[in-house]
């Protein structure tokens, strides 16, 4: 993957712009970042479908729970 980086100097008000390949580390790094998102978002939408499922079986909406919890 291409990175790009920009610099800018402000006393000279110049602005450089750099493109690189990432190393390996960096490659490595963002993929197993990109697998802890997806690991948290599988979390939410889990969490997401029980809440869901708990308000339906109570028979009352997210608003309704809101002012029972608050």
């Amino acid at each position: 993957m291409k990175l790009i980086t920009k610099e800018f100097n402000i006393e000279t008000g110049k602005e450089t712009i750099t493109e690189r390949d990432e190393t390996a580390a960096e490659t490595k790094a963002r993929l197993e970042r990109t697998k802890e998102i997806a690991a948290e978002q599988v979390i939410a939408d889990a969490t997401a479908t029980q809440k869901a499922a708990l308000l339906a079986r109570l028979g009352i909406t997210a608003d309704e729970a809101k002012l029972l919890i608050g």
